[in-house]
């Protein structure tokens, strides 16, 4: 239960407002890359020794991007954020147990080549495995990984989560672990090549420590937002 809600002078209730960020990125190589999400534990309470998503309250006179940006942080270099977007706005009066509290979240994304210092109440936890969280937390990283598998299918998201140069198939291994589920490297290629999302730098890969052929190195055309093929969710399978 919380408690009476604070108004001011005219009777207008006033509610606490924090901003919320769920930060994904694709860990690991190859067959073993994984979609995951920063998380850290709590050190008071409500939820004391609970995983959470970095948040924290809004300032006076701070606007939400601002006011997530600052508590991110505390958590990771805010510098290594390739993409940032609002997710939406939750306003359970239970959500918080201690106080009525508004709650905006945020989805940020770290590129695959990326490695920030985090400290050491944080940690990056597969999508799959996410524990209970504080408040409700653990459908915020629901909605923000149902976001991104969305966008993967009608905008140019993944250069969010790539390097600046990469072969096909570290994109592809990249974009199996952001989605879930498997997708051949050919049709990878096709798909976005069409979609005139990728482009050729005309260098090749070194060979690996376990030898291989050089493979040709791909870019984004663009390293921001494009939506490059709006109906592309209403097309039957």
């Amino acid at each position: 239960m919380t408690r009476s809600q604070i108004r001011d002078l005219a009777g207008v209730a006033l509610y606490r407002h924090e901003a919320i960020g769920a930060v994904l990125q694709v860990r690991g190589e190859g067959a073993d890359a994984r979609l995951c999400v920063l998380t850290a534990v709590r050190a008071s309470e409500p939820f004391a020794g609970v995983a959470a998503l970095p948040s924290g309250p809004v300032e006076p006179g701070e606007p939400l991007e601002e006011s997530v940006l600052r508590h991110l942080a505390v958590k990771v270099d805010v510098a290594g954020l390739a993409h940032l977007e609002q997710l939406g706005t939750r306003s359970d009066p239970s959500r918080d147990p201690a106080q009525r509290t508004i709650g905006t979240s945020y989805l940020g994304l770290v590129a695959a080549d990326v490695e920030p210092a985090l400290p050491s109440n944080a940690a990056w936890v597969e999508v799959d495995a996410v524990p209970e969280m504080a408040f409700d937390h653990r459908s915020v990283v629901e909605h923000a990984v149902g976001r991104l598998r969305a966008k993967l299918s009608y905008t140019n998201i993944g250069f969010a989560l790539m390097p600046e140069e990469f072969t096909i198939a570290e994109l592809r291994s990249v974009y199996v672990a952001a989605l879930g589920h498997d997708v051949a490297a050919t049709n990878l290629q096709r798909v976005l090549t069409r979609r005139g999302q990728l482009v050729s730098t005309g260098e090749m890969s070194r060979p690996g420590a376990k030898g291989g052929r050089p493979a040709r190195v791909f870019r984004f055309a663009d390293r921001e937002l494009v939506v490059t093929d709006p109906f592309a969710v209403l097309r039957p399978e």
